[in-house]
């Protein structure tokens, strides 16, 4: 086979390459052809956006639960309320603040600064207090406490018929003359009788009672401790000891006989025996 001359070759190449221009030519023409004579389309015409859906996020408290109860929402909400304002009921309608005045009033007769301490006293007297209010608090949770939670009374009522007990209570124990004192306090007719004594007249009328007869039982108590300083006192200052304290020499003898005649006993049943 004889080889072609290479001017032969190069002219071969150049029509290939001539040829494969022309086509690419007649492709772009064609395309940019059909491009240019596309027709146009109509807009599409914009939608009004759509509000977005909104979950219903209210809270709502039914006051009433199944078969007329109350919920137990309402419930808690109400033992929350109590327990807020309970120092306030536990100091002006219970037992409690006579027995702790008594209970602080002993501890200064016998000369003890900090002993026993506050936290014992008051711990004391509210569980004697709570010993004390049983019958009232047992009359006051079956006469309005256990009505309402069984939806047999509404709340208004069963306030209205739990307080009855404790009212009682209060009367039994206050005087007359400090019911006077806050009525006419008050500039208030007086009441023609007991069931006509409102709350906010009474109470302060009890906590006078009590302040009143806390203070008798502390003097009682005082007595003999008063006598057993006064015998220290002079016997020091007999023998010219005027350096020596006598709280120093009287705490010994007081605190023996406190013992000896146990006064705590017979405080504590004093207390709950004025209750009756």
């Amino acid at each position: 086979m004889i080889p072609a001359p290479s001017g032969t070759r190069s002219s071969l190449a150049r029509r290939i390459s001539v040829a494969a221009a022309l086509l690419l030519t007649a492709f772009l023409v064609v395309g940019l052809g059909g491009i240019a004579h596309a027709e146009p389309t109509d807009p599409v015409a914009p939608t009004d956006p759509t509000a977005p859906a909104v979950a219903d996020t209210g809270v709502s408290v039914d006051v009433y639960g199944v078969d007329g109860t109350p919920s137990s929402s309402i419930v808690v909400l109400i033992a929350i309320t109590l327990l807020s304002v309970a120092p306030s009921l536990l100091l002006m309608t219970t037992s409690f603040t006579k027995i702790f005045v008594v209970l602080a009033m002993t501890r200064n007769a016998l000369g003890l600064q900090g002993t026993p301490p506050t936290q014992v006293l008051a711990g004391l007297a509210l569980f004697l207090s709570l010993f004390v209010m049983s019958p009232v608090l047992g009359e006051v949770n079956e006469l309005g406490v256990q009505p309402y939670l069984a939806g047999d009374l509404t709340f208004t009522e069963a306030v209205d018929e739990g307080v009855v007990p404790l009212r009682e209570f209060m009367l039994d124990n206050t005087r007359e003359s400090d019911i006077a004192l806050m009525t006419r306090a008050a500039d208030a007719e007086n009441p023609a009788s007991r069931d006509e004594v409102s709350m906010t007249t009474l109470m302060p009328a009890f906590m006078l009672s009590e302040l009143r007869a806390a203070f008798i039982i502390a003097f009682v108590i005082f007595i003999p401790f008063l006598v057993i300083d006064l015998v220290v006192s002079g016997a020091l200052m007999s023998m010219g000891m005027m350096m020596l304290p006598p709280v120093m020499v009287s705490l010994p003898f007081k605190l023996l006989l406190f013992v000896l005649v146990d006064g705590w006993t017979l405080i504590i049943t004093s207390l709950i025996g004025s209750y009756g």
